[in-house]
């Protein structure tokens, strides 16, 4: 992981991330022309005008996340597509369920975070929404968010392997990652310090 963590290495990594999450929502974009697809909380009514990489680099940006919160969203996002078949990632939804993923992966990950008013901020949508999106997400998961050292591992050298071809799959993960075992949760500050964060909130508001 320390490689994924590097500062070189991070904005390959939000690149790939992006480019995977684009080729995976035109592609069921294409799919739900001619197989109906379930509509949710996490659908907009239209295409957003901010691309995919425009919108993860400014969650980059803004969340101060550890950089494992987007591996361990990258899970999320895996798992919520097996248990949610009939909610497959395109293009109405894959922001939102881009912020949510990150938000609850830095919920589970980190000592301190932003609360879900600041999130939605980042996202361009309202607190209310937010709120709505990471209970759909959490009941999505099954409330699964135990991530195990060796299932993060196997995710990490996974990125990294597929981060070194210049065409991503179509896959979100492979099928022989185990992403179904147990691990302890970390320690979590659920306090935000709103002094040493309010300067990216006035970032936010410009």
């Amino acid at each position: 992981m320390a490689e994924l963590e590097s500062p070189s290495v991070m904005p390959k990594l939000i690149t790939y991330l992006s480019s995977l999450l684009q080729r995976v929502a035109e592609s069921n974009d294409l799919s739900g022309l001619f197989h109906p697809q379930k509509i949710t909380v996490f659908h907009g009514l239209t295409r957003p005008s901010i691309s995919i990489q425009s919108y993860l680099e400014r969650i980059f940006q803004y969340a101060n996340c550890s950089p494992s919160c987007f591996v361990v969203a990258y899970v999320y996002l895996d798992r919520f597509m097996q248990k949610q078949p009939s909610l497959p990632i395109n293009s109405l939804n894959v922001h939102r369920l881009l912020i949510t993923s990150v938000m609850v992966a830095a919920k589970f990950m980190d000592d301190m975070y932003y609360n879900n008013a600041y999130y939605a901020k980042v996202g361009g949508i309202t607190t209310a929404e937010m709120n709505f999106l990471e209970v759909d997400f959490l009941f999505g998961l099954g409330f699964h968010l135990n991530v195990t050292p060796t299932t993060f591992h196997n995710y990490c050298a996974y990125l990294q392997r597929r981060m070194l071809l210049v065409e991503p799959p179509l896959n979100i993960a492979e099928s022989s990652l185990n992403i179904g075992v147990r691990s302890q949760k970390l320690q979590l500050c659920s306090s935000e310090d709103e002094a040493s964060h309010q300067q990216q909130q006035q970032q936010l508001a410009v």
